[in-house]
Order: C-alpha cells, then structure tokens, then sequence
C-alpha cells in the first residue's frame, strides 16, 4: 500500500489529479449554474465548461515548470499533466452529474430525453435524406432508451477529444529544455 501511496505522491501525478479534481468539481458548479438560471444543464452550452480546464491547464503546467522543474519542463512533462489532469476532471465531473441527475434531480436527465428527441425530429429529414430512414430509427431507439449511464461515457469522450490540440499547443507553448548538455 505504501508503494502505492509514493507512485501518486510523485509531483507528476498529483498536481495534475488535484488540479484535475478541482477541475471537475468547478465544471460542475458551472453545471449547476446553468441549471440554476434556467438553461438546459445537459444541453450543447455546457461545452462552454472546456475553458474551465484550459485554463487550470495552462496554470497547473507553469506551476509544474516554475516549481518543480525549476523553469524546465519536457513535452511528454507537459503531455503527462494536461492528460491526467483532462481525465480526471471529466471523470469527477461525470461523477457528480450522475449522481446529481439520479439522486437529487432526474427532472434534469428527462429535459434531457426530451431536447434529444426535438432535435432528432427537427434534423428527421436531413437525416433520413443522407443516411436512410434505418440510421433514424437507431437514433431514436438510442434517445428513447437512454439512461443517466450514459453520462459518464459521454463526458470523458468529449473532453479526450476537445483535449488533443489544446494540451498539445500548450505543452509546447510552456516546453523548456536545458540545452547546455548538447554544446558540451
């Protein structure tokens, strides 16, 4: 257990999961706004929530440089911290909106449902158009049987895939090597 206990004490990988859990708890919060102000919480606006982790991205990697690397930092250091820290804020994020549509408000997840099925419908003919009539009535099945399950998934698929360009670019951004070793 111990062995355990030193592997994440490394700086490495728990700046990036504390910073990765504050993270996600302050997605959730924003989740919690839009309910509290009327907006569908689940619906497309909650992307907006991504620049939440751009920017503890961007913190989280210039405190690792200036701190612990001592104004140094490699790209696969920079990579290593933008990813734990995108995976573990989607999945505390994930977490806390499942729990929150399952125990405190399903009136959250059926607006959900509901939203799904409207857009579905408003997009039927450009749908059944390019892909058929059969691709249609698999999307409908998906959006009627749906369950809260399917947040968690979903949460940690959109963040990866916002996450690749991002964690790049400001990995490079913030990459500083000692190149005094290669002149000798």
């Amino acid at each position: 257990m111990k062995n355990i206990l030193n592997y994440f004490g490394h700086p490495l990988l728990k700046i990036p999961l504390l910073a990765g859990f504050t993270t996600g708890v302050l997605c959730f919060l924003y989740f919690l706004g839009l309910h509290a102000v009327g907006l569908p919480a689940l619906g497309n606006i909650r992307v907006l929530d991504y620049g939440i982790h751009i920017i503890t991205m961007i913190a989280t990697i210039w405190y690792y440089r200036k701190y612990v690397g001592h104004g140094r930092l490699h790209l696969w250091e920079g990579l290593t911290i933008g990813y734990v820290l995108n995976t573990t804020a989607a999945l505390t994020t994930g977490w806390l909106i499942y729990l929150f549509v399952t125990q405190v408000n399903p009136g959250i997840f059926a607006e959900y449902i509901t939203n799904s099925k409207m857009l579905l419908l408003d997009g039927k003919k450009q749908i059944t158009d390019q892909f058929g009539p059969e691709t249609f009535a698999e999307q409908w099945n998906k959006v009627i049987t749906m369950k809260p399950g399917v947040l968690l998934p979903d949460e940690l698929t959109k963040k990866t895939a916002l996450a690749v360009i991002p964690i790049l670019i400001i990995s490079l951004i913030f990459r500083k090597q000692d190149y005094s070793v290669i002149n000798h």
